[in-house]
C-alpha cells in the first residue's frame, strides 16, 4: 500500500516542550523539597503514563502540597508558552522536504489550547491538515484511540500513514492502531524500549529514508 500521510507526535519530538514542562516540574518540586530525577520522570511519566500527581504523593507529597506544585507548575508552564519553544533538531527542515508529497497531522496528548499556542509562536502554524488533542479522544496514549480518530479524520488507513513518535507510549499507541513507528528519542525518553518500532532515529530527518 502506498504511504499517503505522516502522523506526528507533538512534545518532545517537533519541540523541545517536553523538555521545558519537566524542568518547570523538577523545579517546583524541588522548591517544596522533593527531588524528581531525569530517569524516574522518563520511565515513570512518559513512558508508564503516570500523572504528576501520581509521582507527586508517591514521593511523599501531602494531598494539599500536591495541588499547589501542579497549580504552580501549570501556571508557570502556561506563561511560557506565550513565547516561541524551540524546535526539536531538523524538524522544519524536513517537514519542508516533505511538504506536498505527503499529507501530515499531529496526535498528541496534549491540549488544543496548548498546541495551537505552541505551533503559533513557534511557526509550525499551516503544515499539519489535521490536529489530534486530548480534548478529541476519550482515552489518550498508550491507547490506540488518537491514532484511529486522526485516520479516521484523513480518511486513510493505517497501511497508508507512518507514526513518528518519542517515546515508548506513544509506540505502542500507534503499534495498537496497526500503524508502522518510527522512534525518535530524546534525553527523557532514551532509557525506554522500543522493540515495536519500525526503525529508531536519531533525528527526525531519519524517517526520509524510509519514504524513499
Amino acid at each position: 500500500m502506498i504511504m499517503k500521510a505522516i502522523l506526528w507526535d507533538n512534545d518532545g519530538l517537533l519541540l523541545d516542550s517536553e523538555a521545558l514542562f519537566f524542568e518547570l516540574t523538577r523545579s517546583v518540586f524541588s522548591g517544596l523539597g522533593f527531588e524528581l530525577t531525569t530517569e524516574y520522570w522518563g520511565i515513570e511519566y512518559l513512558s508508564r503514563a503516570r500523572r504528576t500527581r501520581q509521582l507527586a504523593r508517591e514521593l511523599g507529597m501531602s494531598p494539599d502540597l500536591v495541588e499547589k506544585a501542579v497549580e504552580m507548575r501549570d501556571r508557570r508552564f502556561f506563561d511560557a508558552l506565550q513565547r516561541p519553544i524551540p524546535l526539536r533538531p531538523a524538524v522544519r527542515e524536513t517537514l519542508d522536504a516533505l511538504s506536498g508529497r505527503f499529507r501530515h497531522a499531529v496526535v498528541t496528548g496534549s491540549p488544543r489550547e496548548k498546541v495551537e499556542l505552541m505551533h503559533r509562536h513557534s511557526g509550525l502554524e499551516g503544515y499539519f491538515e489535521q490536529v489530534v488533542t486530548c480534548d478529541d479522544v476519550e482515552e489518550t496514549k498508550p491507547h490506540p484511540e488518537p491514532y484511529f480518530a486522526a485516520m479516521r479524520k484523513l480518511g486513510l488507513g493505517p497501511g497508508e500513514c507512518l507514526a513518528v513518535e518519542d517515546s515508548e507510549r506513544g509506540l505502542d499507541s500507534a503499534h495498537a492502531a496497526g500503524v508502522k513507528c518510527v522512534v525518535v528519542p530524546n534525553s527523557l525518553t532514551r532509557m525506554q524500549r522500543f522493540e515495536k518500532a519500525y526503525a529508531v532515529e536519531d533525528d527526525v530527518s531519519g524517517i526520509l529514508k524510509h519514504l524513499a
